[in-house]
This record gives C-alpha cells, structure tokens and sequence, in this order.
C-alpha cells in the first residue's frame, strides 16, 4: 500500500495547539472538546511537542520522546480515542536536545561514549577543507560555507564545554542558549596565588556582569592572564547550556532511535507523523546544508520503511520557495505535503479582492493531484518566503506572487505589529526574512468578516483544513508575551495560552461560534469526500463547489464585502446559511 493511497484516507478538520494552550495541561484542552459547543468539529489533533519532555524552543528541543507527565497523561490519550479524534505528532529528525541521554552521554565520557559519533563535531566534519581560527573553529572553505543555509546569525554552531576542561564545536543549526549561573568565592578556592579579597572583588565583578547579562570575556578582572583565565573556565563549566544539537544521520545508532521513537509514538496512538526540519537532515561536505539530494530522499525513504511498519502517515515539513519546486518534488513522491502558501495568498486574496492567484494555487493541486494540510496561522509564523520565485538551474521559476506582491503583504502585516523573522550568512548578514510573525487575525487588521471569510475559504480549498486554536478565538498579537520572553521571543505573538475562563466568554462571540458552525460542517459532510471544481467568476468573488455521490457544498463569496452564503444537499435535504 503506497503511502499516497492512505494520505487519501486522511479526512476531516483538524484541531493544532500545544498540550498546555487552553488552561494548564491537555486535560482542560481536552474538556474544552468534550462540551457541547465542540461535537463533531475536529477529527484530528496536531498536539506540539511539549507533548514530549524537551527543554527550548516551545518543545523543538527534545530530551526524549516519553510523555511530558506534567502536561499530558495516557488518560488523557485515551480521552481523546473515545472522541473519536486522532493524533498527531513530532518527530523532529534533525537534532535533540543537549539534555538528551545520548548527548549527555557523550559530555560525560567524551570518546569513550557511545553516542561520540550520534551528533556532529563541527570540526571533525570539516577537517581537511577548512582553515582552523583562533577559537580552534575550523572555518569551512568559502566555496562550502557559501551553499550552507543559515538560520541564524553567525556559523551553526554551540561551544560545547567538556569535563577536562576543554571547548568543541557541535553542529547547531537552530537554536541555542547559555545561562550564566553566579559563582561564589567557594568556587575558586582551587585558584592559587590571589588573595581573598582579590577572589571576593574578582566574584563581585563577574556576577554583576552576570546579572546585567554582560559578556564574562569581556570583564576586566585585574589579575594575571592565566588566572583570568581559570577563573573564567570556572565559570564556564557552571554555566547551564541550552541547544538543539545536530544529530549525524550517518551513524547506525541515531536510526536504532528513530525505530524506537516511531514505535513508542504509535502506542502512544499516534496516526500521522510530522517530520520536523527533516530537510536538514543530511549533511555532506561540499553539498548545500539544506534538502540536498540524493541524500536528503535516501533519508526520507529509510524513515518511511519504518513508518510502514507503525501504520503512521508521514508529513514532511519543509519551507522553501515556490519556484525552487521541492514540494513538487516531494508530493510527486507520494507524501501528503504542507501547504504552507495559502496562508499568504489569503491575505493577499482579502486585501487586493482578487481571486486569481489563490485560484491557479487551488486548481494546481487538484490537477497534480496533491495531498495537503492547509491552515492559517500555526505556532510559526505567516510564511511569505515559500511564495516566492527562484531561479533554478540558470532559468528563473516565477513565484505565486511577485516580489512586490509578497512585499505589500509585509507592509500590510507589519504595519498592523507583525514581527520579522529572518535568514543570516555566516557572517551575520541579514540575506532575506524568512517569515512574518502574528496572529492571523491581527495580520487582517482585526477585521471578523476577513476572518470568517478566510477560514471558510481555508475549509472549502483542497486539502486537510489544520485549525490553531488562537485563530479559533480570534486572538490579537500578544505584545507583552513578546516582551516578556526577551530576544528571539517573537514566536510568542501568536501563542497566548487561554484560561477556561476566557474562553466561556469567547465562546459567546459570533466569530468563535460561527467558526465552530462552518468547521462541524466541513467536518461531516460528505460532499467534502469527492471532488471541488472552481466555478467561473467575477476576480472580486469566488465561487468553489464540493461533490461526492448526491452531496454537495458550495461557496459563494464576495472578495470586496467579505460575505458569503454556504450551500449544500446532504442525505436529510437541502439548507444553505449566509454570512
């Protein structure tokens, strides 16, 4: 059975969150499911991986794949199997935490491990093809470095301290963190040849750098060099390291952890099967860090083999631009592929009133015959670069929108507080952004009949309609989460956690219970099993039409005034609702 046959056994809405984003623990999400207002909305669930035990990026970061006991329980679990809604989850493939055994492991024992080949020594990687700095970093030739996609400031890397003392760069594509922790003067009674004051004011110093999160290196001590030197190393190795390392898929021990985790994810009932930044994956000397190929395919055929063997439904996750092609590449293999343009082209659609590029997107994947999960916001940001063009083997490939096009969504978005996410060389350089952050519905100014208008047309395109529970609420940009969570915090915009509280009251609103009405209605009906054709119309209107057997569902929507009427034939007769 070939994995694009059972993608097309996929159905139904599908409801996105984090364990913790209503109330405290899935428990309350879970109540929230189980009332009235919810019945027969959601047949799936994306639960986020704080489902699991991990330590940064909001559950990017993995330490292991057990379930996070202070979120989630198997009761739980078995509470959303009774509802008749599945699961689905991570598996980021390309690192894991610095917390994990493995990683531990490794720090403990250094080459002694058993995991001293599961992650990716930064120099060992590029030994014989770079030029060794002052650091005792290996600085890849500039005809490597320049093919590697950074997604951060500076070279993907995390200075890793060691028991003897010693400093070695691991691969670290994504994110990292060091926490400074405040030493006392007990920590230097091994110093010699510096008097108690001198230990108390050199302790002083340091601390208040600490505090004021100033860089130790860059404090002046007033002692010897050497003993600067060993008092900073002190420091070093009390400080608490954060960061999503990069595994190294070469090694047969990191595929043993694949098979285990994707066994564990299947008792835990898990039907689909997210590949986190799977693209990254492979690495070679010479080759892009990003989606190169062969290898990158090789890696996603050996996930699959053992997909098969656990009944899970893979989704690959990848961002790319449009013209660069890989979704196509990676559809035309079989995989139900993300959708990651219609966000986008939606608010592009609402704002110029213009049908014409969501509707060649739309008939594109019915033609190719796509599988996809579509959505409007997510725990990331409102992805603008996949829209683009891109030039490919010296011919340029046009985008769904042209860069201008793509530049007033910008605008628009930031003018209204969206935040920018962008893309660096490894000299820091800002190359391009990457995504805009904000909630979708701050993106269209706050506007409800954008909103409900939007979602309808997100349950009426082709594909597998994925729900972020913020979206459902209506929630605002959050600037003081941002704030609150300091540099790099701008994910936080679009990620409130919502008391049950809050959410009796939103549960009044017209747009939470109208959003409700038209998911339940794309949830159930049958219509949405068969075939969508687009009908001829107006560019300010459009006009879409689902068909299986004697079932039918039609849109009919205005692009200037944002209202719509729904009308359908189901096994009890014919009704239509308008908006």
């Amino acid at each position: 059975m070939t994995l694009r046959s059972e993608s097309h056994k996929v159905k139904g809405v599908m409801l996105n969150a984090y364990p913790d984003s209503v109330g405290q623990k899935l428990s309350d999400m879970i109540q929230l499911l189980q009332r009235p207002a919810f019945k027969n909305t959601f047949s799936f669930f994306y639960i986020l991986p704080t489902f699991f035990n991990s330590d940064l990026d909001r559950g990017f970061s993995i330490i292991d794949y057990d379930l996070n006991k202070e979120l989630v329980s198997m009761e739980d679990l078995k509470a959303l199997e009774e509802l008749k809604i599945q699961l689905k989850s991570d598996i980021v493939l390309n690192h894991l935490s610095v917390a994990s055994p493995q990683f531990k492991d490794l720090i403990k024992y250094g080459e002694a491990s058993k995991y001293k080949d599961f992650f990716i020594n930064w120099n060992s990687f590029w030994e014989g093809n770079g030029i060794m700095n002052n650091d005792g970093i290996i600085i890849p030739n500039q005809a490597f470095i320049q093919k590697l996609f950074m997604r951060k400031s500076g070279l993907p890397i995390l200075q890793v301290p060691f028991p003897d003392g010693s400093k070695k760069p691991y691969w670290n594509t994504f994110y990292q963190e060091i926490i400074r922790n405040e030493i006392s003067v007990e920590d230097l009674n091994d110093i010699e040849h510096i008097s108690l004051n001198k230990k108390n004011e050199v302790v002083e110093r340091l601390n208040k750098a600490i505090q004021d999160r100033i860089d130790i290196h860059k404090v002046e001590l007033e002692v010897p060099s050497s003993i600067a030197k060993e008092i900073r190393s002190i420091v070093e190795r009390k400080s608490t390291y954060l960061g999503q390392m990069d595994v190294n898929a070469a090694s047969p021990l990191v595929w043993e952890f694949y098979e285990e985790t994707l066994a564990k994810l299947k008792g835990f009932g898990c039907k689909i099967l997210r590949l986190d930044a799977f693209a990254y994956l492979h690495k070679e000397v010479g080759e892009p860090n990003f989606f190169n190929q062969p290898g990158t395919w090789n890696y996603l055929n050996r996930i699959s083999e053992i997909a098969k063997k656990n009944n899970l439904l893979l989704l690959p996750e990848i961002h790319a631009e449009y013209g660069l092609g890989i979704h196509d590449q990676v559809a035309q293999r079989g995989f139900c592929i993300y959708d990651f343009f219609l966000p986008g082209l939606l608010i592009h659609t609402l704002e110029t009133s213009s049908n014409s590029t969501i509707i060649k997107w739309m008939n594109e994947i019915v033609s190719k015959g796509y599988t996809t999960v579509n959505m409007l916001g997510c725990h990331d940001g409102i992805p603008v670069l996949d829209l683009k063009g891109k030039e490919v083997e010296g011919s340029y490939v046009e985008g769904l929108l042209k860069d201008e096009e793509i530049d007033a969504i910008m605008d628009v978005i930031i003018k209204r507080g969206g935040k920018l996410k962008n893309l660096f060389d490894a000299d820091g350089k800002k190359l391009s952004y990457y995504q805009v952050n904000a909630t979708f519905f701050s993106a269209l100014g706050e506007d409800e009949k954008k909103l409900l208008l939007a979602r309808t047309i997100q349950l009426f395109a082709p594909g597998i309609p994925q729900v972020w529970y913020l979206d459902l609420f209506a929630g605002k940009n959050d600037y003081l989460a941002v704030e609150k969570a300091g540099s790099g915090g701008h994910k936080e915009i679009n990620r409130t956690n919502l008391s049950l509280e809050k959410i009796d009251n939103l549960l009044n609103q017209d747009i939470v219970k109208n959003q409700l009405k038209l998911i339940e209605f794309r949830n159930t009906s049958e219509a949405f099993l068969g075939t969508m054709k687009i009908n001829p119309s107006p560019i300010s209107e459009i006009d879409i039409f689902w068909e299986h057997t004697t079932n039918f569902a039609r849109l009919k929507a205005n692009l200037k005034t944002c209202s719509f009427v729904v009308e359908y034939r189901n096994k009890e007769g014919t009704g239509s609702f308008s908006y």
